[in-house]
């Protein structure tokens, strides 16, 4: 896999009510992974509880890795479904090493480094947004079955070796059809990438899958012990 690393840097229990914002994916960039794509997915929660039909995704793509800055095409998509109608007015992550400014183009051209992310998120190394505001909140941005894109730069003191991206999120505003709430946090997860690699997290086998599983070591049990040789009781060796 030509991108090095996509690893679940957190667990959680996931139930039908509550979400949790610790949830959070990493994925580790260096010069032999210039041109590869990953795409991540969003939930969407508000004060611990998870709004069910809002979704976002993210597809980020390693451009260039000029000097000190890395370089990336970005489109974002807003997937909410019927009932409920969302803007994604910005979204954003964590860098190691910290980065020391960013810029970007398109509909997210507004950057914030060191913002505030509400619903439990708190400081965010950069958001893009796509209107200015004093967080990493934003506004504007695109509604729902719409898709934005652009460019984003990030800089760093001195070239890295490798860069690692991680707590994705995206921010939800102006909703509607999701009773008292109006904006929302959204966790993303690696969904998939260019090269084909592993999606974030830790997968866990279907219930058909286990069902098979099963007979497959039933089956095995079965075929040792007819391997194994057994004593009869008229063939039992004399003392010596």
């Amino acid at each position: 896999m030509t991108i090095r690393r996509i690893v679940a840097t957190a667990t959680a229990i996931a139930t039908l009510a509550v979400a949790s914002p610790a949830v959070a994916d990493a994925i580790t960039l260096d010069g032999s992974d210039v041109g590869q794509s990953f795409t991540l997915k969003y939930n969407g929660f508000s004060d611990g509880t998870t709004v069910s039909g809002l979704t976002g995704e993210t597809t980020l793509t390693l451009t260039s890795i000029d000097g000190t800055s890395y370089n990336f095409d970005y489109s974002v998509t807003n997937t909410t479904t019927d009932p409920v109608d969302s803007r994604i007015s910005s979204f954003g992550f964590n860098t190691n090493p910290d980065i020391t400014g960013a810029t970007a183009t398109g509909t997210y051209s507004f950057v914030d480094t060191g913002g505030n992310v509400p619903n439990g998120l708190g400081q965010i190394d950069v958001c893009f947004k796509a209107g200015g505001s004093n967080s990493c909140s934003g506004s504007g941005g695109v509604t729902d079955g719409q898709t934005a894109s652009g460019t984003l730069s990030l800089s760093f003191g001195s070239a890295p070796s490798s860069l690692t991206l991680s707590d994705f999120f995206v921010r939800y505003q102006s909703i509607s059809g999701a009773g008292n709430v109006t904006s929302a946090t959204g966790s993303g997860t690696i969904s998939s990438t260019s090269t084909g690699g592993s999606t974030g997290g830790t997968p866990v086998p279907e219930p058909g899958m286990l069902g098979l599983l099963g007979l497959g070591l039933a089956g095995l049990a079965f075929a040792t012990r007819r391997r194994t040789p057994s004593l009869r009781m008229g063939a039992m060796p004399l003392p010596a």
